[in-house]
């Protein structure tokens, strides 16, 4: 893929999510790291070679829960864009340059969603 794809670091502890929305955003022609969870993210997160124009991220994780990866990726990217994924959207308060998008969610929703954080 050409430098200029937007790369999403997508973050899901379901084998079968996880998938599907990797498989939807490459199919919506953007380049996708994954991880199953907090603490393989940030291997990917500390690694600043890496370009990550966008973290997706589940709030219901194991461990280290959403909320707590995007503050330590906040630290290591000040400027990264955050997506939450959650199936209770409306009641996760959402800080300054993080979104949030409620799960179950369409591919219509997802692309629309991303392209908007992106622009």
């Amino acid at each position: 893929m050409p430098a200029s794809v937007p790369t999403i670091l997508v973050v899901e502890d379901d084998a079968i999510v996880r998938m599907l929305i990797v498989d939807v955003l490459e199919e919506l022609e953007f380049a996708v790291q994954e991880a199953d969870g907090s603490e393989a993210a940030l291997g990917l997160l500390q690694d600043l070679a890496r370009p990550i124009d966008l973290l997706m991220t589940d709030v219901g994780l194991p461990g280290m829960n959403g909320r707590e990866l995007a503050e330590h990726a906040r630290q290591l990217r000040p400027h990264l864009p955050i997506l939450f994924a959650s199936g209770y959207a409306e009641s996760i308060e959402v800080p300054p340059g993080m979104s949030v998008i409620g799960k179950p969610f369409s591919i219509d929703q997802l692309r629309d969603k991303v392209r908007g954080i992106l622009g």
